[in-house]
């Protein structure tokens, strides 16, 4: 008899920790620039101001990197904190596609597969070519 795989307690636990994780690392990345008084070439001011010119729309994802994370740049482990949390549903999809596939129940193995082609496209395909126009 094939083992029984508890794909609802992977699911929950897989939700848990990128929660926790994501969780830390923003926190961390707080604690750091509050500790550092700012972040790279960011001011403390220029980073809590409600009308900062700093988003996540004007910092590439190649701010974080391991010179940056290792020089304990508290904006990158922000950064890298919300990286963490934007996957962690998209990692709840691709495990849907491993427990439908298991339950070989294909109509919902294709769905699921389709909706996570699309949460890939739109992440990182779109994206690139809104960029380069």
């Amino acid at each position: 008899m094939p083992r029984q795989i508890a794909f609802e307690d992977l699911i929950g636990w897989a939700l848990r920790v990128g929660v926790l994780i994501s969780a830390t690392l923003i926190i961390f990345g707080i604690i750091l620039i509050v500790v550092h008084h700012g972040a790279g070439y960011y001011q403390l001011s220029q980073l809590f101001s409600i009308h900062s010119i700093v988003n996540t729309s004007s910092l590439p994802v190649s701010y974080i990197n391991a010179s940056s994370l290792s020089h304990l740049n508290g904006l990158a482990y922000v950064l890298l904190g919300l990286i963490v949390l934007m996957a962690t549903p998209i990692m709840r999809v691709a495990i849907g596609i491993a427990q439908f596939s298991h339950e070989r129940d294909w109509l919902y193995t294709l769905i699921t597969a389709i909706v996570f082609m699309n949460l890939m496209l739109a992440i990182f395909v779109i994206p690139a070519l809104v960029l380069h126009h």
